[in-house]
């Protein structure tokens, strides 16, 4: 069975922190521990973090079958 790649739908290239939270629907310490962990590819502009919308969504589908997505092989 093919899994349908995970796609981000904002009109931006680069996503701020809040933007990631709120797709995630997850906390800011938990996105910026993970941008400062380097779990999550991002980079420092100042003192505010900016995730490409690309890397994000190769973030995500990385995940998603490191995690076991439903239809991959061994699942």
């Amino acid at each position: 069975m093919l899994v349908e790649r995970i796609t981000v739908e904002f009109e931006r290239d680069w996503l701020s922190v809040a933007d990631i939270c709120h797709y995630m629907d997850v906390s800011t310490f938990v996105v910026t521990r993970m941008l400062r962990s380097g779990a999550l590819p991002g980079i420092k502009m100042g003192r505010e973090w900016r995730i490409a919308r690309s890397d994000f969504e190769d973030w995500l589908n990385a995940e998603r079958f490191r995690s076991g997505a439903p239809g991959e092989s061994g699942s």
